[in-house]
């Protein structure tokens, strides 16, 4: 249980964890007289994180979605799909490494997958922009879009994003016109589009590659509309009162399934998927193909129908009739 990076509620789970390396450092190879003790600190950390983790505040669940160790885009590609295919460039301006696809297979399937891709050291970071697409990089998405419907290829998207990038030159390349055609274009796409939130859902960036037949969110990730601090920014001028601002945005996984804004929750592993990659990778991949599966079994127009009434059916309300 050795972490580089413990959120300030895992505390007394580090501590633990903590102990049980000064033990193991005490005990030469194949000695065994702290191993009775080890075991039982293990278990009790094991307990402890997951009564943690089935009592997350939406402040805390945001710290999870936005943790250094988390598994990207990248990460689920190389380990779900087959045979994947990097492709670069939006035909237009340059590429964008902020967003990442290609062709790969999905147990044989030929598909196409994209995502964004955050970067795990400085020089990774500054390389993918932290996250955040310019305009190549939706138009990118957009190519891959049109790529994926003209071969017949269901589109898989990884959504991971404090939101598109804000800068000067991507306003002045078009960024709002950018993300606004992808929502045009996934409107109408005739093949499969499934869509996992597998971190930060961060505003029209997160959504520009989100318009999908299923829309899925991993447990401990976050879909909004902005940021807890910049909500809180806006509506308190007060950043630190991002916890309050947390809960009234409702980002966690459970309550946008109850709104009906996502499909379906994909279950991670204790502590976040951080904590064992593989498991989240399985489990992810099993909800992909029951989900394929389900879609490859409608015909296109019904799916471009579907679609279209799932999305335009959100938020609508009624008022009660006055006399």
């Amino acid at each position: 249980m050795v972490y580089r990076h413990w959120l300030d509620f895992e505390k007394s789970v580090e501590e633990i964890a903590k102990k049980i390396e000064e033990l193991k450092a005490f005990q030469s190879e194949g000695a065994t007289r702290h191993a009775d003790e080890i075991a039982k600190l293990e278990k009790k950390a094991k307990n402890q994180l997951k009564e943690l983790y089935s009592k997350l505040s939406p402040s805390q669940v945001t710290l999870v979605a936005r943790h250094p160790d988390r598994p990207y885009t990248l990460d689920y590609i190389q380990n779900m799909f087959e045979d994947f295919i990097e492709l670069h460039g939006d035909r237009c301006f340059k590429d964008d490494p902020a967003i990442i696809g290609g062709l790969a297979r999905l147990d044989g399937q030929p598909v196409v997958v994209l995502g964004h891709q955050k970067g795990r050291n400085t020089k990774d970071k500054v390389h993918r922009n932290f996250g955040m697409p310019n305009p190549e990089g939706y138009r990118k998405a957009k190519r891959l879009f049109e790529l994926a419907e003209r071969f017949g290829r269901p589109v898989f998207t990884f959504i991971d994003t404090p939101g598109a990038y804000p800068g000067i030159g991507a306003e002045e390349r078009g960024q709002s016109e950018a993300i606004a055609t992808n929502l045009m274009v996934m409107s109408r796409l005739k093949v499969p589009v499934i869509a996992t939130v597998i971190g930060e859902g961060g505003s029209g960036g997160a959504l520009a590659v989100g318009v999908a037949d299923r829309v899925l969110m991993l447990e401990f990730s976050t879909y909004s509309v902005i940021s807890p601090e910049g909500c809180a920014a806006i509506l308190w001028k007060d950043g630190t009162k991002s916890d309050l601002a947390a809960k009234a945005l409702k980002i966690e996984a459970a309550e946008l399934l109850k709104l009906g804004i996502i499909d379906k929750v994909v279950k991670e592993p204790v502590g976040g998927a951080h904590r064992e990659p593989q498991t989240a990778y399985k489990n992810l991949k099993t909800v992909f193909t029951s989900t394929l599966n389900e879609l490859n079994s409608m015909d296109r127009e019904s799916l471009v129908e579907s679609r279209y009434k799932k999305f335009r059916s959100m938020g609508v309300f009624s008022e009660p009739r006055r006399y």
